[in-house]
């Protein structure tokens, strides 16, 4: 589970293109500092002329409640304190440990929507088989029950068996992205995240067929089947004609890998994107006061989604904030140097490539564990039945 958490907290969090820009990581604390111990240089800011040519203070922007603007995700002085600083884990195992270590979440923060993961893997494992059969029987009556059934029977079936589960699914992304701190939890627990759902966010119809929640998920749960029984059957035919999981296991297995290696390319960014749109509410429901940054705006859709992931966000992970130090007051009159880095400007960096992709280091190492144990199974297995001959 804890890896489950540090992987959707990744694909939800909003990283701008901008975060990253010196100019909007000031340090307002120094010079705060600087004003607060001469007053009387203060007085003399307050009354300059603004034509003499001297520097004048520029004011922070605030918004019409008079709270001060916050300018980058960044910025410490304006960070909520619930939220999870940016740019500080580059993989799911960095983000589970800015979890464990961060204040307002702690390492009990890495078990959030365990019960409803529980259950929802459950029922997906009970009721799938159960439709796949119906589908087969109602489909194929005469057909042998140990004859492999067509491609498009158990997609069917994962793709209904996942839009019937989809409730649970988008209350456990909810549960796992709100805060862990008492005060700012949206949510007290399962039934009461799908009860205020049901409530605020357009009941049954909203929850199942809302555009935002019923395209990404038929997409998701149709893509995944497909690519993972499809793609090692297409690439057992290139490594050889009658390779088959009894007659070639190793050969079979390597097979599976490179599909499953090969179908998280397509899959990731689909699964990303829907757990972005399950994160932002809809209706009359307040927003979710997640622990990573979102995004201020919503996102209209699937395509809108993937565009502004895209184009607005940034894919080198960690970001490090390079603060640019204002010359004091008392260095008034003399010139000061500001050293700035200047950072690579590369493609990738520009783009939020990267960001589609969040967790893909995670997936492809479980693949290969699996991969392993399969292989050292079936060595196991083929020496016992030796053993008995």
């Amino acid at each position: 589970m804890p890896w489950e958490v540090g992987r959707l907290l990744l694909q939800v969090q909003w990283v701008p293109r901008d975060a990253g820009n010196p100019e909007l990581m000031d340090d307002a604390a120094d010079d705060d500092d600087d004003e607060l111990s001469d007053s009387s240089e203060e007085d003399d800011s307050y009354f300059a002329d603004p034509t003499s040519g001297e520097s004048v203070p520029v004011p922070r922007l605030a918004d019409e409640q008079g709270y001060v603007i916050r300018r980058s995700v960044l910025e410490e002085g304006t960070r909520p304190e619930y939220i999870i600083p940016v740019g500080s884990a580059d993989g799911v195992w960095g983000m589970i440990k800015r979890v464990g270590r961060f204040r307002g979440e702690g390492w009990f923060a890495l078990w959030k929507g365990l019960l409803t993961f529980c259950v929802h893997d459950a029922l997906f494992s009970s009721i799938q088989p159960m439709i796949e059969g119906t589908i087969r029987s109602v489909l194929l009556p005469n057909a042998n029950v140990f004859q492999q059934p067509p491609l498009y029977i158990p997609v069917a079936s994962h793709m209904l068996t996942g839009f019937i589960l989809s409730p649970l699914d988008l209350v456990r992304t909810r549960l796992i992205i709100q805060s862990h701190v008492p005060r700012y939890r949206t949510y007290t627990g399962p039934l009461d995240a799908l009860s205020q759902i049901l409530q605020f966010e357009g009941g049954l119809r909203g929850i199942y067929l809302h555009p935002h929640l019923l395209y990404p998920t038929l997409i998701d749960h149709t893509l995944r089947p497909l690519v993972s029984l499809a793609l090692p059957g297409l690439l057992a035919g290139y490594l050889g004609s009658h390779i088959s999981p009894d007659t070639h296991p190793f050969a079979w297995g390597i097979a599976e890998f490179t599909g499953n290696c090969a179908g998280l390319l397509i899959t990731l960014p689909f699964e990303t994107v829907r757990r972005r749109l399950q994160a932002q509410v809809r209706g009359r429901a307040k927003p979710v006061r997640a622990c990573v940054e979102m995004r201020p705006a919503p996102y209209n859709g699937v395509v809108d989604t993937i565009w502004h992931i895209l184009t607005e966000e940034r894919s080198d992970l960690p970001l490090k904030a390079k603060r640019l130090r204002r010359p004091s007051k008392a260095s008034k009159g003399k010139q000061v140097a500001q050293v700035v880095e200047e950072e690579d400007d590369s493609w990738f960096r520009n783009t939020g490539l990267g960001q589609l992709y969040r967790g893909l280091g995670m997936r492809l190492g479980a693949s290969a564990i699996v991969f392993l144990l399969a292989v050292v199974s079936g060595g196991e297995e083929r020496d016992s039945g030796w053993a008995e001959l």
